[in-house]
């Protein structure tokens, strides 16, 4: 195959005269990537690689950074490597689509790794400017092989030599590997719960510009919308962009579990439940959730509804322990929700299961690079496993009243709350990461109330 028939273009692309084609192959300089390029993983990824290494004896693993997908005719969808690829690599960027990580038998009982990279594209040629998906001059300079070695500490070698190796195990393929790689997941390292940390700051940063930008979105036909830009441009200012899609839900909308239309105008009358979370650069993403009052104030009930949901968060974070059943924190917060249902006169009888009709889903997961992360590990290490210090997980208990429930007093109807925080295992229980966020009513007022007049005075960041 000739470089020409491979090179991306599209259909209103200008041809190129081989007059143009000698020009743009000549008088280029040398121009290396500066600085010290190794990146900040490097020296926590071999240890991750070994513990996968010890987990298959002398098997060759391929694990994939993923392909390229279409949006629209010639326009991708923006590129996320696969979190395996990046945990073992450290390699975060969208220059790592068709890439693939190699971990080679070493005739021993470890593996070398190997790293299969589409290099730097020549000046000789034509694609590093007219290839749409991968020239340089389109979407940025990729390193080359050197400079993706002092990048990772990992040999690297050109991408079409991987057609020529023997099959092994892939993890977009293999279940077992994949699940390997969740389970060696689930325990985050120092550095790991540190980048966590920062998303959750850029985070909490992202729901004060909300609570700033609150008097513009009610004004605004689409108030929804604009929250979630608001908080999108501090994602994207901050790390690499939002962690998932938003949810900005304004009165009955919240009782949506993953309302992302974000269509809705905002009523002051009502609550917005924002759950959203920055992914930093390194891939790590926060997930947090605040459902707060659009006018600032809490009416009777809507505080009634929030305080039997942060009574149920409350008694989750304190279930969570080293040792503790994984479902523990889930069981505590949803005895709380039945026995505030049965009190309300909703439910006769806070025993049983029929208090899901208006709660719905799980109170919590793991979180990490992905923000349901380690999903592909087994039920016996995750769902029905035991908690261990490290792990990073979220408890987020909701009442989700639809409006057209008629089990609900009508004053109850079209109300949704969710209050979610990120929290890490620690020796003894649990640190709240994301304790700079206020939780309890008066302090969600008094907060609200502060960065307003902030906002009034001119004073805001």
């Amino acid at each position: 195959m000739t470089e020409r028939s491979h090179i991306q273009t599209s259909s209103h692309d200008l041809p190129i005269s081989p007059e143009l084609a000698d020009f743009m192959g000549r008088g280029w300089v040398a121009a290396p990537l500066p600085g010290d390029l190794r990146l900040p993983a490097a020296a926590v990824t071999p240890a991750r690689r070994a513990r996968l290494s010890a987990r298959f004896p002398g098997e060759r693993m391929l694990i994939p950074a993923g392909e390229l997908k279409v949006r629209s005719n010639d326009c991708d969808h923006r590129f996320r490597p696969d979190s395996g690829y990046a945990w073992l690599t450290g390699l975060t960027g969208a220059d790592q689509a068709g890439h693939v990580l190699v971990l080679e038998p070493d005739g021993a009982a470890g593996h070398e790794p190997v790293l299969y990279l589409r290099p730097r594209s020549p000046r000789a040629g034509q694609e590093f400017y007219r290839d749409r998906r991968y020239g340089e001059f389109w979407v940025g300079r990729r390193p080359d092989l050197a400079e993706a070695e002092r990048q990772t500490g990992i040999r690297c070698a050109p991408l079409d030599g991987l057609d020529r190796l023997p099959p092994g195990r892939d993890s977009s393929r293999d279940p077992e590997l994949a699940a390997a790689l969740a389970e060696l997941r689930l325990v985050k390292d120092a550095w790991e719960v540190a980048q966590l940390q920062l998303a959750v700051d850029h985070t909490v940063a992202g729901f004060e510009d909300v609570v700033r930008a609150l008097p513009r979105a009610l004004s605004h036909p689409r108030g929804e919308r604009w929250i979630e830009g608001v908080f999108g441009l501090r994602a994207r200012a901050e790390g690499n962009g939002t962690g998932y899609e938003t949810i900005a839900a304004s009165g009955a909308h919240a009782c949506v579990l993953h309302w992302t239309h974000n269509d809705g105008r905002l009523d002051p009358t009502e609550l917005l439940l924002l759950d959203a979370g920055v992914e930093a650069d390194t891939l790590y993403t926060a997930d947090i959730t605040r459902t707060l009052p659009l006018s600032g104030r809490f009416s009777p009930v809507q505080r009634r509804v929030y305080e039997l949901v942060l009574a149920a968060q409350d008694a989750g974070i304190a279930a969570l322990r080293p040792g503790a059943s994984f479902r523990d924190f889930h069981r505590a917060a949803m005895r709380v929700i039945a026995e505030g249902l049965a009190d309300w006169g909703v439910l006769k009888d806070p025993e049983g299961d029929l208090y899901r009709r208006y709660t719905l889903c799980s109170s919590g997961h793991m979180l990490g690079l992905d923000v349901h992360d380690c999903a592909r590990a087994r039920a016996e290490t995750y769902l029905d496993g035991v908690l261990a210090e490290g792990q990073v997980l979220t408890v987020e208990p909701g009442l989700y009243l639809q409006p057209d429930d008629e089990t609900l007093p009508a004053e109850l109807r079209g109300i949704g709350v969710r209050i979610e925080d990120d929290l890490v295992i620690t020796a003894d229980g649990a640190r709240l990461m994301s304790g700079a966020l206020p939780r309890t009513p008066d302090a969600i007022e008094e907060w609200m109330g502060a960065l307003a007049d902030d906002l009034g005075s001119g004073h805001a960041r």
